[in-house]
């Protein structure tokens, strides 16, 4: 036995320095993530286990102190009558589920191919970890995007127009994010989302009531004559919309008034307001005027959501983006 003891005792110094080094490769340069695990499960929640995103990015960002736009009241003017309108919720409407869906995935899952239709050459190119079975916006009507978070990589794929043939995906766009990164994606490209921003992290999500809040801006759309051609970072990408002078560029943020009483709401509704009033709104798409953005559950309450109705425009101020 004592040939092997001190073998092993000559040996134990140069394991303990290997790891210690194991996050390294011989150059110094880190190696990749370790292969998922065999036995991962994934279901929705686990999306809000890690950060969406790095600290400083600008969809974590705090507006709640950040300076008023100077032609604030002309901008809110276009749209001061309009009401919020929650685009999501529990049930189905025109025998969909109300909302953009998604799914969590683990590392391993199967990369499908993608092909483009329309704006491939401003996606990124496939495969993607989407399920084949993952549900469709609107059930393939309408806008009709899909959403897959891979919760062990820390990758969010999104499709834009997108339908399963056979074996692989058709869609029009579709883009992915390293949300353990504060890269942005080409200047001028679009992405699943007309603005060329993430849809999911914009999303209000019943995981986050479960949490107690909700930590980033809020999805939302106005109409084409209330849109700048134009875009502000993080967005991307700007449409042909018809917008003026006091009118918004993509990727904008307005923000709830701080003195806005939201204590006659219920606690769900509550925990949506002040994400209204720090983290704000910020303009995603062209559609209808102030129409915010979520994922659909069965444990939403349709008749509370209707009740964040009560918010117009006017009690709303733009966030200096100039």
């Amino acid at each position: 036995m004592k040939p092997f003891r001190t073998k092993w005792l000559l040996l134990f110094p140069i394991i303990i320095m290997m790891s210690c080094k194991k996050d390294k490769g011989p150059d110094d340069t880190p190696l990749p993530p370790d292969p998922p695990t065999a036995n991962c499960s994934a279901v929705k929640g686990d999306a809000e286990s890690f950060s969406i995103f790095p600290a400083d990015n600008a969809w974590n960002k705090d507006i709640s102190q950040s300076e008023i736009d100077p032609y604030s009241s002309q901008i809110i003017a276009g749209f001061s009558a309009n009401s919020i309108k929650a685009d999501f919720g529990s049930g189905l409407w025109d025998g969909a589920p109300i909302g953009i869906p998604y799914v969590v995935v683990c590392g391993n899952e199967t990369k499908r191919n993608v092909v483009y239709t329309d704006y491939g050459d401003e996606s990124d190119p496939g495969p993607f970890p989407i399920p084949l079975n993952s549900p469709i916006e609107g059930n393939g009507n309408g806008d009709a995007h899909v959403i897959a978070i891979d919760k062990e990589n820390k990758i969010l794929y999104e499709l834009f127009n997108a339908n399963v043939n056979g074996d692989h995906w058709e869609a029009s766009s579709g883009a992915k994010f390293d949300l353990k990164s504060n890269a942005f994606r080409p200047a001028g490209w679009t992405s699943a989302d007309a603005a060329g921003l993430p849809i999911f992290p914009g999303l209000v999500r019943y995981e986050e009531i479960l949490k107690g809040e909700i930590d980033h801006p809020i999805r939302f759309t106005l109409t084409s004559s209330l849109v700048k051609p134009g875009y502000i970072s993080p967005a991307r990408h700007k449409v042909n919309s018809s917008g003026g002078q006091y009118t918004l560029p993509f990727g904008a943020r307005i923000r709830l008034k701080a003195n806005f009483d939201i204590s006659t709401y219920s606690a769900t509704n509550q925990i949506i307001l002040r994400a209204l009033k720090k983290y704000g709104l910020i303009l995603a798409d062209i559609g209808s005027n102030l129409y915010i953005t979520g994922a659909p559950d069965e444990r939403w309450n349709n008749d509370d959501l209707r009740k964040l109705g009560q918010l117009k425009g006017s009690d709303f101020e733009v966030v200096r983006f100039n």
